[in-house]
């Protein structure tokens, strides 16, 4: 017999795919998106809390927290706490600066957090609602914001809408 001549195989190659790179990004998309979820979340104002007493009216833990400072023309100042229609504290007009709002800021501040201890939610503080009107000037805007900077108030917003009784409020005073 005759030496036939064998037919060359070629080895078979194991292929191997490093997934090393793959297995990094995968770990820092997983990152990246449980930040960006956790950062999106919305922060929530807790505005009411209801009255654990069944005989009385009930009260609501946010409007104790709420302080509303209306800027109104020729540096005109308002602020009360609460709801216009009952409010905590009635609309008073103030000033300005050290000796003004930024005593009362800071008072009532004081005042909300001692409340806030009663109940079993220490630290915080209050919120306030900044309603310029079209007549205020942007210098208001401006003081009143570093007025809440420097009472360490966190909690604000400035609201352009008025209610029929806060206009009448402005046309009294």
């Amino acid at each position: 017999m005759k030496n036939l001549p064998q037919k060359v195989r070629s080895k078979k190659l194991h292929s191997r795919v490093d997934l090393t790179a793959m297995v990094s990004v995968s770990f820092l998309l997983i990152i990246f998106f449980m930040l960006v979820g956790e950062l999106s979340k919305p922060k929530i104002l807790d505005l009411s809390a209801g009255s654990d007493c069944c005989d009385c009216p009930v009260q609501h833990y946010g409007e104790n927290r709420t302080l509303t400072i209306i800027l109104g023309p020729n540096n005109k100042l308002i602020y009360y706490v609460g709801l216009l229609a009952v409010p905590k504290v009635k609309p008073q007009t103030t000033e300005y600066g050290k000796e003004g709002i930024r005593k009362k800021i800071a008072a009532y501040n004081n005042t909300s957090l001692k409340y806030a201890e009663r109940l079993g939610k220490p630290g915080r503080s209050i919120s306030v609602i900044i309603k310029p009107t079209k007549k205020s000037n942007y210098g208001n805007l401006v003081d009143i914001l570093d007025e809440l900077e420097i009472a360490n108030i966190d909690s604000y917003a400035i609201v352009p809408e008025f209610t029929p009784e806060e206009t009448k409020l402005l046309a009294l005073k």
